[in-house]
């Protein structure tokens, strides 16, 4: 349960900013995505320090894993761990990767509707699959030109 929280809670918010930042096309996008990193760093932050204090609990739901750590304000934390991980998607300046951000932007509104206690559980199954994808992706895909889906 801790390794899969600290990944989730705290590794992602802070390693999907920094890796777009490291890919952004050029030095003035970085600058746009550097907020983003910071934020990110913030919310994996105040995760871990909540989880630290804990109760760090979990329960079987249906369908899902209901994990709680005792979260003040989730509902801000959880929108800004969306902005800082959606966010650098939508402001990466490659075309592929806006349109995975809004399809992550999609995923998220769905599972939120579908159930609350299960968003981390589901959230998680979602963000595997589609590491699943990318990763088929960049074995098999045929080699580009230097950033060919860079956006203008």
């Amino acid at each position: 349960m801790w390794i899969y929280l600290v990944i989730a809670l705290v590794v992602v918010p802070m390693l999907v900013p920094l890796a777009i930042f490291r890919l952004a096309p050029t030095r003035g996008r970085r600058w746009k995505l550097a907020p983003f990193v910071a934020l990110g760093v913030g919310v994996a932050a105040v995760l871990l320090v909540t989880m630290l204090r804990g109760p760090v609990t979990v329960r079987r739901g249906t369908f899902h894993l209901a994990y709680s750590i005792g979260l003040q304000h989730g509902i801000l934390i959880v929108g800004l761990y969306v902005v800082a991980t959606c966010g650098s998607l939508l402001l990466s300046g490659y075309k592929h990767i806006v349109i995975f951000g809004l399809g992550n932007l999609v995923a998220v509104v769905v599972l939120a509707v579908l159930t609350a206690d299960g968003f981390a559980s589901l959230w998680c199954f979602y963000a595997a699959v589609t590491s699943g994808a990318i990763s088929l992706h960049l074995r098999y895909a045929k080699p580009h030109k230097d950033r060919p889906y860079a956006l203008t």
